[in-house]
């Protein structure tokens, strides 16, 4: 994410016995035999949430997802519309109950394995109990029927101005980042977890629907509505989806090695951001030689027609507002390498929790910044000067860099304060070491969760020696330390 990224504080879960109205109706004794999958247990409710330090509630525990199938009967901006869930998900405990993740919209219907299952919510949680128990192991489906109300907007000071479905003149993007896929789709909705999603969208006649992935059919239905099927084919977090709709211009050009490149542009803007657009299979080229190979199997820009002051890196098809790419060629490129940089980091390697932001957002701005230093923007290490200037106000704010508050998550420090640790981390360890670590860093955890202390331990690993004692000042402490190699720079007094 770049730009300017309120918080919506969920009730705790009630308990057992007041949590849910209803409970599943069973007939006849119950009994606990084994299952191929182990021993018998007793049915328990999955946990409400994976306990994240920011946001606890977020995700679940029970079960695992193994794909999404979503349903949009998409009518027109800021319109209510028809729209189902279809999640397929394994459970790992004996399940008497489950939550998904799910704000807002008015449910209808909720199915698990074609049974009807009794539901309720409790915040932002949709409690789930299904006709019969669910053994440790099973593959079930869930299906969840609803109208969405792409009306019903967050709003994070920190992160983004509003997240969910975001209106354009003729459509619509998504802002599912940090945590809104719940006000879009029900979800296990964490960025440590991920699955394939597959988009059913139907749009008036005229009218384009793309989504992350790739496009496997488009059928004109029998009133003139058309029928959009995408496929991501690879795991995404659900932070990560992106739909957009709208009159589109789509352009097809080709990366590093044959990489599919798609970018979907209003059709009004298609000319004026072509120029840019262009450059990305020289940034992908670039960004090969910092990191390693694109982790995913094709790419894409989608430009918003919105003044949203945010960028996304919704996975393979990043978003961009225009006013992003409608300055000057530098500031473009800045906005367009930093998103592509987050596919390689925070997407491929994705955060373990919501705290180690700073590895996702710390790195998009620091091959943001390498990247246009060597195209003709602005020193990078002047940048960096600057950044620790403040360093000490940023930590006494917004917390050090890998302890956000849940309010300050998207703040400067996660940002080029971020970026400082990495640069820091450079000066001590020298160029081609802190090269090491980082294409190590992708080509270890491509496709996983990771976090801080993964990165510090093989940190330590690829340098030959241990590195806590250096990064966790800079990661943790209250104050700035000292920048290796610049005895010269200074840290401001911090102002109350």
């Amino acid at each position: 994410m770049t730009g300017r990224p309120s918080v919506h504080r969920r009730r705790p879960l009630l308990a057992l016995a007041a949590a849910l109205a209803v409970t599943a109706t069973l007939t006849g004794p119950v009994s606990y035999a084994a299952t191929p999958h182990g021993p018998a247990t007793r049915p328990s409710p999955g946990a409400p949430g994976l306990g994240d330090p920011l946001f606890p509630l977020d995700g679940n525990g029970g079960y695992t997802v193994r794909h999404y199938t979503l349903d949009f009967d998409w009518q027109a901006p800021a319109t209510p519309f028809e729209a189902s869930a279809t999640i397929e998900a394994r459970a790992t405990q004996s399940l008497s109950r489950f939550d998904l993740d799910f704000a807002g919209n008015t449910l209808h219907t909720v199915t698990v394995n074609g049974r009807a299952a009794s539901f309720a919510r409790d915040g932002d949680e949709l409690v789930v109990t299904p006709a019969a128990p669910l053994d440790d192991g099973d593959d079930f489906t869930v299906r969840v029927t609803y109208t969405a109300d792409p009306t019903q907007t967050r709003h994070r000071d920190d992160a983004i101005e509003d997240y969910g479905w975001i209106p354009t003149p003729d459509g619509t993007v998504l802002y599912p980042q940090p945590d809104g896929a719940k006000m879009i789709f029900p979800a296990d909705d964490h960025p440590s977890l991920r699955a394939p999603f597959t988009f059913h969208v139907t749009t008036p006649p005229g009218l384009d629907a793309v989504a992350g992935g790739r496009l496997t059919s488009r059928t004109e239905q029998p009133d003139g509505r058309v029928r959009w099927t995408y496929d991501t084919q690879q795991p995404v977090a659900t932070q990560l989806v992106q739909l957009a709709i709208g009159h589109f211009t789509f352009v097809d050009r080709t990366g590093p090695h044959g990489l599919p490149i798609r970018d979907v542009v209003p059709d009004t803007l298609a000319a004026s951001v072509e120029q840019y657009l262009r450059l990305t299979p020289d940034q992908l080229a670039w960004l090969e030689r910092q990191l390693g190979p694109f982790p995913f199997d094709r790419y894409g820009v989608l430009v918003g027609d919105t003044d949203l002051g945010v960028a996304l890196e919704t996975q393979t098809l990043s978003l961009l507002p225009k006013g992003d790419l409608l300055g000057t060629q530098v500031d473009a490129e800045k906005n367009m390498v930093h998103e592509l940089t987050h596919q390689w980091l925070g997407d491929s390697v994705a955060l373990r929790t919501w705290s180690d932001l700073w590895l996702s957002e710390g790195h998009a701005r620091y091959y943001e910044r390498l990247y246009s230093e060597a195209h003709g923007g602005d020193s990078f290490e002047a940048a960096m000067k600057e950044a620790y200037r403040q360093h000490d106000q940023w930590r006494h704010d917004t917390g050090a860099p890998a302890e956000p508050t849940e309010s300050n998550l998207f703040k400067k420090m996660r940002y080029d304060g971020s970026a400082l640790v990495l640069y820091a981390l450079r000066a001590e360890v020298g160029d081609a070491t802190f090269q090491r670590i980082e294409q190590q860093w992708f080509a270890r955890y491509r496709g996983k969760a990771a976090g801080t202390q993964d990165y510090v331990a093989l940190a330590s690993e690829v340098a030959g020696r241990d590195l806590s004692g250096f990064l966790r000042p800079w990661l943790y402490g209250a104050h700035t330390p000292p920048m290796p190699g610049h005895p010269d720079w200074v840290v401001d007094p911090v102002q109350e």
